[in-house]
């Protein structure tokens, strides 16, 4: 049976890296995306990794273009726009596909660990109801990610522990990474 450790991605110069490097720290692992209604996500994103990575916590940016064409740029365009937008300093990896079948197996893991169970109740949830059911309806079976920014987390074990979609308030996804750092 696979675990976290057992997949390696590229990092956003093409070179290849062991989630295994990342062994006994608390992982939030997200698809991105500069172009998105969510992508001030990256604002508590930071804040959160700037707070919390001398205890332990990593967070791994995955820019994605299969939602509505967001992150249209090169990795080194998505990587300045973050910096120099958001100030961001955690790890950012090569643009993947997370849906299809050309997914990266990362994600296929990670949303089959932690399946979608909704985007909650309200007015943000009925929108990307709409627009998720319009997007990944080209992706069928394969579509393991709705949207852009949807996060998974990661215990210091390797255990996939939770599951955010983008409507999840950052300061939940935030409490929710302060209780495994302990």
């Amino acid at each position: 049976m696979a675990t976290i450790y057992d997949f390696n991605v590229k990092d956003r110069k093409g070179n290849e890296v062991s989630i295994n490097d990342y062994k006994g720290k608390v992982l939030l692992i997200v698809n991105t995306a500069t172009g998105c209604g969510f992508t001030p996500h990256y604002n508590p994103l930071e804040e959160m990794y700037k707070d919390l990575k001398d205890k332990g916590f990593e967070i791994l940016d995955f820019p994605c273009n299969q939602f509505a064409n967001q992150a249209p740029g090169s990795e080194d365009e998505i990587h300045e726009f973050c910096t120099l937008k958001f100030g961001t300093e955690f790890p950012q990896f090569a643009k993947i596909d997370v849906n299809g079948d050309k997914a990266n197996p990362l994600f296929i893991f990670l949303a089959t660990e932690k399946p979608f169970e909704g985007f909650g109740k309200g007015l943000k949830s009925a929108a990307m109801n709409k627009f998720t059911a319009i997007n990944n309806k080209k992706f069928g079976e394969k579509a393991y990610i709705k949207w852009n920014f949807t996060k998974f987390l990661v215990d210091r074990d390797g255990n996939v522990v939770a599951r955010f979609e983008p409507t999840e308030e950052m300061d939940n996804v935030r409490k929710a990474v302060e209780k495994l750092l302990g």
